[in-house]
């Protein structure tokens, strides 16, 4: 069995490659919503429905990649509560 500072390192570990990762889905984010704005630049004005659909699917995406932050932001709270109670 691991010990308590082996186990409290272990999540240090984890926490901040999770760390790294929300950091990369931000950046996702960013790229994402720069896409959409480009996206509804170059369709303005348009009546094709796929424009729009692109758009919708884009700014979907954005959400998803807010709601997975979120997650991981709370993942790595619940670690780091963990580790201090050990």
């Amino acid at each position: 069995m691991a010990s308590v500072e082996e186990v409290r390192a272990g999540i240090a570990v984890a926490t901040q490659q999770a760390s790294e990762g929300m950091a990369a889905l931000q950046q996702a984010s960013s790229s994402l919503e720069q896409a959409q704005s480009a996206l509804t630049m170059a369709t303005q004005g348009s009546t094709q429905s796929d424009a729009d659909q692109a758009n919708g699917l884009l700014a979907q995406a954005v959400r998803q990649i807010g709601e997975a932050t979120q997650s991981v932001s709370s993942a790595i709270s619940t670690a780091d509560s963990y580790a201090a109670r050990l």
